[in-house]
């Protein structure tokens, strides 16, 4: 499906403070209000996930805690998240673009592109158009449009104008539209990647389109050389549909009520992570390679380690005892906010090749018979009916949770 990247169509459709607006679709007395959705709304330390403009007007952010958001609009409206509500509108907002062309790329929840080069009869500037009318009148939901030569000039272009913006960016308008812009503001760049290229005294995209290809390697390895080309507006990537069942890693992570040293409530928050971890591997037949852990500190201090396996792992028991083993190895005993767990560098489930050692085959062969009954009794009854060391009912991820995966559009 390659193909050249002259004379392309592509959409860039980005949904405006997604979960937010889905919350008024559903109760349209929220319209026009402060909004936020949060986690652990019963909790001075709950974070924001999302929120309307109304609210972001009052200074309010993504990850603000719920106590500062609070004290900034004390009106604020504060609710829990809906997943399943979002994952609804979701695969309803994609079912209206995919009425326009089949090379619809969903890349999350609620964004995804379009190629609509080889679809359209009539002028195709006028399909983004009536795709927001659309999305707005049938569904409630905003978004902003961004329409280019090419998927990195089509995701630029979307957030030049929020909310119900669409923003057309040519090649020819590089220098007008996008170069004056400051570097932390390229996608693909966070802010410390902003701060790297300032020290080499880059500090818009226009000198990042003119920076030193040696240097920029240097600096950032062979990303810094893909910026450099982003930023003079080249990008031959495809539009992707299949791109959906692609992926490297499934995780969860989730902020804690307090702040804790509890050496109890840590474990019982990583074994409920494992779980989560577990299920969404096992729902996609896969097994992890690697497992990462995420802790942040009370002081918001963020750390990142992992552990290569010779064997792929699936299995509950084994995340927990990797990731606490992790977590012990590297905590410093300050007070934890937030933990995650990450299995990444997937196999499949059926291509996974074990190096058995003697430990290993010993403890597969003790576990067969009780896992042999087990998958008897779920091909007779239905998946998932019983799962081994599993108390109560199924748990898909923690309520408060706020990691998704493209996966909610293949349940």
């Amino acid at each position: 499906m390659e193909r050249s990247g002259s004379g392309r169509i592509i959409l860039h459709v980005d949904m405006n403070s997604f979960y937010a607006s889905v919350e008024i679709s559903y109760d349209p007395t929220l319209k026009g209000k402060p909004l936020a959705i949060a986690g652990n709304v019963e909790e001075r330390k709950g974070i924001i996930v999302t929120c309307s403009y109304e609210a972001r007007a009052k200074g309010i952010k993504t990850t603000m805690p719920l106590w500062q958001a609070r004290k900034l609009c004390p009106e604020l409206i504060v609710k829990k998240p809906n997943f399943e509500r979002y994952r609804r509108a979701s695969r309803a907002m994609f079912d209206v673009l995919r009425e326009y062309t089949d090379l619809v790329e969903p890349v999350s929840i609620d964004e995804g592109y379009m190629d609509i080069t080889h679809y359209m009869n009539d002028n195709p500037l006028e399909i983004p158009k009536i795709i927001q009318e659309r999305l707005m009148d049938e569904l409630l939901l905003p978004c902003s449009i961004g329409v280019a030569p090419n998927k990195f000039l089509a995701k630029m272009a979307s957030n030049m104008k929020k909310p119900l913006g669409i923003t057309i960016l040519r090649k020819r308008e590089l220098s007008e539209k996008l170069w004056p812009l400051p570097v932390a503001q390229i996608h693909g760049v966070g802010e410390k990647t902003a701060e790297k290229l300032n020290t080499i005294g880059i500090e818009t995209i226009h000198d990042l389109a003119n920076g030193d290809t040696v240097q920029l390697k240097t600096l950032l390895g062979i990303n810094g050389e893909r910026l450099k080309l982003r930023a003079k507006g080249i990008d031959n990537r495809a539009v992707d549909p299949e791109s959906i069942y692609e992926f490297k890693s499934i995780g969860n992570s989730t902020t804690l009520a307090k702040d804790t040293t509890n050496e109890n409530e840590i474990s019982d928050v990583l074994k409920k992570l494992a779980h989560s971890v577990m299920v969404r591997m096992k729902r996609k037949e896969v097994l992890a390679t690697k497992i990462f852990i995420t802790i942040r500190y009370g002081n918001l201090k963020t750390i990142t380690r992992s552990k290569k396996l010779a064997n792929p792992i699936g299995d509950e028991e084994e995340i927990y005892e990797l990731a606490k083993q992790l977590f012990f190895a590297h905590w410093n005993e300050d007070p934890i906010r937030l933990l995650g767990i990450t299995g990444q560098d997937l196999v499949e489930k059926d291509d996974a090749v074990k190096q058995l050692d003697l430990f290993s085959f010993e403890n597969d062969a003790k576990e067969e018979p009780l896992l042999s009954v087990i998958d008897q009794i779920n091909q007779k009854y239905g998946n998932q009916l019983i799962k081994r060391g599993v108390k109560g009912k199924q748990e898909e991820d923690l309520s408060s949770g706020t990691s998704f995966n493209k996966d909610f559009l293949r349940d």
